[in-house]
C-alpha cells in the first residue's frame, strides 16, 4: 500500500493552483449571507450604544462593552465561513485534503483564501483609533466596521486598499516582535546591571546584599562551557561504569547514582 501510494502521488502530483481556491456560486451566497447576518448584530450593538441602552458587561463601561461585543461577533464570522468552506468544498480539493490530514493549514486558512479574511487584531484588539472622534483613518465615519480592521474580502477576491492596510498592521505584529522583546531586554538589563560575583562565589547587588549563594545555583560559568574547549563538567572526578561497580564500603565515601543501565560513581 505504501509503495502504491507513493507511485500514485508521483504520477498525479499534489499541488495547489488558483482553481483550488476559486469559490463556487453556492459558497459565495452562503458567505455573503453569514457576513450580512452577523453585521446586523453589530449594527444592533452600535444602535444600543448610541441610545444608551447597551447592557454593560461586568467590570466594563459602555465603550468597552461595545468593543467586546463587536469583536466577538466579527470573530464568529470567520469561524462560520470556515465551517461553510469545509462543508461545501469538493472532497478532492487539495487545500481541504491538507487541512483534514493535518499536514499543513487549518479551516481558518482555507476560509481566508476562499471566503473571508476576517477581523484583524492589533495588540489583541481591533485597530486603534487614530483620531479624536473614534476613527482609525480620516476616510471613515464613526464606528464603521471596516474602520476597525474587518476584512470582508478573501485573498482570492482581493483586498481593498484599506483592508490591505489593516491586514499589514496585524501581520507585522504577528511576524515582528521587536518592540516587545526589546523592552523586555531593557528591563532585564536594568534590573541586573548592579549584580556581581564576590570572591566567596556569592552573587550580590550594589549594597552587598546576597541574591544567590552560588552563581546560577551550580557555580558554572556559561561562557566557559561554550566552544570546543568548553567543559560543562569536571570529568576527571567522574568514572562511568557500564556494569555494576564492586561492593563499596562506607570508608570510600563514594556516592552511587543509577542512570538506566549505567552507574555513575562520584568521588565526594
Amino acid at each position: 500500500m505504501k509503495g502504491e501510494s507513493a507511485q500514485w502521488i508521483g504520477n498525479h502530483g499534489f499541488s495547489i493552483g488558483i482553481d483550488d481556491v476559486q469559490p463556487g456560486d453556492n459558497l459565495n451566497k452562503n458567505t455573503n449571507r453569514i457576513i450580512s447576518q452577523w453585521n446586523k448584530k453589530c449594527d444592533n450593538f452600535i444602535l444600543d450604544f448610541n441610545k444608551g441602552k447597551l447592557k454593560l458587561q461586568p467590570g466594563c463601561n459602555a465603550a468597552q462593552t461595545l468593543e467586546a461585543g463587536i469583536t466577538g461577533v466579527l470573530n464568529k464570522i470567520r469561524d462560520e465561513t470556515g465551517k461553510v468552506c469545509m462543508e461545501k468544498l469538493h472532497w478532492r480539493n487539495n487545500p481541504l485534503i491538507m487541512s483534514q490530514c493535518g499536514s499543513k493549514g487549518s479551516p481558518i486558512n482555507i476560509s481566508q483564501m476562499i471566503a473571508c479574511v476576517g477581523q484583524q487584531s492589533v495588540g489583541g484588539q481591533r485597530a486603534p483609533n487614530g483620531f479624536i472622534d473614534r476613527r482609525s483613518l480620516p476616510i471613515f465615519k464613526e464606528c464603521q466596521k471596516p474602520a476597525k480592521g474587518f476584512v470582508a474580502n478573501s485573498f482570492y477576491s482581493g483586498l481593498t486598499a484599506t483592508e490591505f492596510f489593516f491586514h499589514t498592521m496585524g501581520e507585522r505584529e504577528g511576524l515582528v516582535k521587536t518592540a516587545d522583546t526589546g523592552y523586555m531586554s531593557r528591563k532585564l538589563i536594568k534590573g541586573l546591571e548592579d549584580l556581581s560575583i564576590y570572591y566567596d562565589n556569592t552573587v550580590r547587588d550594589a549594597s552587598a546584599c546576597i541574591v544567590q549563594f552560588t552563581y546560577g545555583g551550580d557555580g558554572r560559568d556559561p561562557s566557559q562551557m561554550e566552544g570546543k574547549s568548553g567543559f560543562p563538567l569536571n570529568f576527571s572526578r567522574f568514572v562511568i561504569m557500564t556494569f555494576d561497580p564492586p561492593e563499596l564500603t562506607s570508608r570510600n565515601e563514594i556516592l552511587r547514582e543509577s542512570m538506566g543501565k549505567h552507574i555513575i560513581v562520584r568521588n565526594m
